[in-house]
């Protein structure tokens, strides 16, 4: 009884897989009707430029280090003149 069984539902899903298989081909033939439209990806956005730095908080910055003593007079004027363009 069981190899019975074993054989009709064997012979069920082939006959099912091959009904499956044989519809598949069948559309795959015909022309879509009602294709989907193909995904439309856009391109990366730019990375945003960096913004330009505050040359008042630069300043600010700066005479704090000249006032700290790790820049010299030299060098405090040599970055300020940078900065000021």
């Amino acid at each position: 009884m069981a190899g019975r069984t074993a054989v009709v539902a064997g012979t069920a899903t082939a006959v099912s897989n091959r009904v499956s298989r044989r519809q598949a081909n069948r559309w795959a033939q015909q022309e879509p009707q009602y294709a989907e439209p193909e995904p439309q990806y856009a391109a990366p956005a730019p990375a945003p430029a960096a913004a330009a730095p505050d040359p008042i908080a630069q300043l600010k910055e700066l005479g704090e280090l000249h006032a700290q003593g790790i820049l010299t007079d030299e060098e405090f004027a040599a970055q300020k003149a940078k900065i000021l363009g």
